[in-house]
């Protein structure tokens, strides 16, 4: 029994337009999402999807995660940094220096990502998307290898990375000093469990690994998870919010899902079989 990565979320101010953006950087195909949302699909039905879900939080600081998109050439950095310009990204400052060979975007919702130089060989074969990079703890990477049964391919000086044994996009966190959280995430995971597995047994397993079950459904609005890690809710509710949470209260979550914390603090939903 173990929970699948379903998708990459974005919480966005104009999920259709971001949706575009996104679409035309990969490649990928847009799709009607699984709750009326916007969704685009990998070329490789095996993958996660990306999902961009309706809020109005205004974004408050640098996300703590963002995208490391892969090239293979000097001139498929240029071509993608060209592209995205051209579908409405901007180049920022974060700190990098001028030395450093990737370059530093941010889509029309102001989400930071980078474009990484070729030749860097942590990234090498994952994909152009190469790694979802995150701000965060050791603790945190051991507890997604667990969550996700994915084995950990970096664990030195605090710093982790996860990746799927079947390859793929890595997942890697920074270790400290990890910035203290100042709202809900803009990005978030989704997981999904197996249709004949059994979800509340799932989501026990997760508790018992170090998330923690918020007070809410999994609404895009219903109110972030704080800094202290004292989440209310996040995420991609788009119906019944007191409904939600008298669910969520008698430990059944919401009709379609439940919205947890990782040790971090981070939002993540597991999402019913369907």
């Amino acid at each position: 029994m173990t929970s699948q990565l379903f998708a990459i979320c974005f919480n966005a101010t104009r999920p259709s337009g971001l949706a575009r953006f996104w679409s035309g950087v990969l490649g990928w195909e847009p799709a009607d999402g699984p709750d009326g949302d916007v969704a685009i699909l990998p070329p490789d039905s095996a993958g996660f999807r990306i999902r961009f879900l309706p809020s109005q939080e205004p974004k408050t600081g640098q996300n703590r995660a963002h995208f490391d998109l892969t090239s293979a050439s000097p001139e498929e950095q240029r071509r993608t940094v060209a592209r995205a310009l051209e579908l409405g990204g901007k180049h920022i400052d974060v700190g990098q220096l001028p030395e450093e060979g990737h370059v530093v975007l941010a889509d029309p919702d102001g989400n930071e990502f980078c474009v990484i130089e070729a030749g860097n060989k942590f990234l090498a074969g994952t994909g152009f998307i190469g790694a979802l990079a995150c701000d965060g703890t050791q603790e945190v990477g051991y507890f997604w290898s667990r969550a996700l049964r994915w084995p950990l391919v970096w664990d030195q000086d605090q710093e982790t990375a996860i990746q799927s044994p079947d390859g793929g996009t890595k997942i890697t966190w920074g270790g400290p000093p990890v910035a203290p959280k100042t709202g809900k995430n803009r990005l978030f995971l989704e997981l999904e469990v197996p249709a004949d597995d059994d979800w509340a047994a799932e989501v026990g397993r997760l508790v018992s690994l170090g998330a923690t079950r918020t007070d809410s459904g999994a609404g895009a609005d219903s109110g972030a998870g704080t800094g202290d890690g004292a989440g209310t809710g996040d995420g991609n509710r788009d119906r019944g919010g007191d409904r939600d949470h008298d669910h969520d209260r008698n430990g059944d979550g919401d009709g379609d899902g439940v919205l947890m914390l990782d040790p971090d603090g981070n939002e993540f939903r597991v999402r019913r079989p369907r």
